[in-house]
């Protein structure tokens, strides 16, 4: 590897990875609903479900366009086990937990936390971020801790 490839990799936040956990082909030119499992990596007990559009190749021919997703999402999540908080960014803009390319370089799928505080709940966003442009394409979960136990770790 390259060493300024090496070295753009290290300045990337590090993101957790999804698991893949179901398929759907919706029609008989291979597109499918993917849904992956993400664990939020800074808070242990939460499990993100992340539902999204994969073209296939059948349709990349017909339409051309061929390196790019739509940038639809659905996420669900919920708590998966007792919940410990690991040392997360507490400001407004959040922090992300996940990321995938949905386009051959400009254009990613996102899973934003933000902590509302005064509210004990966290929020889970999905979003599309595009270099050239931004998108209106959202989905949202959330996450009460009111009336849960949460312990908050010392990282």
């Amino acid at each position: 590897m390259k060493p300024a490839l090496l070295a753009l990799l290290c300045l990337l936040p590090s993101v957790t990875l999804a698991e893949q956990v179901g398929e759907v082909g919706v029609d008989w030119v291979g597109n499918d609903i993917e849904i992956d499992a993400i664990a939020d990596p800074k808070v242990q007990g939460v499990t993100c479900h992340i539902a999204y559009f994969d073209r296939g190749i059948l349709d990349r021919l017909s339409k051309g366009n061929w390196f790019e997703d739509p940038s639809n999402a659905s996420i669900s999540c919920r708590q998966t086990g007792p919940i410990v908080i690991g040392d997360i960014d507490r400001d407004k803009d959040g922090e992300d937990v996940f990321r995938t390319s949905r386009s051959i370089i400009l254009k990613s799928l996102r899973v934003k936390r933000i902590y509302d505080e005064s509210n004990q709940t966290l929020i889970y966003l999905a979003h599309a971020a595009e270099l050239t442009e931004g998108s209106a394409k959202v989905s949202m979960s959330t996450v009460p801790l009111y009336g849960t136990e949460v312990t908050w770790s010392e990282n």
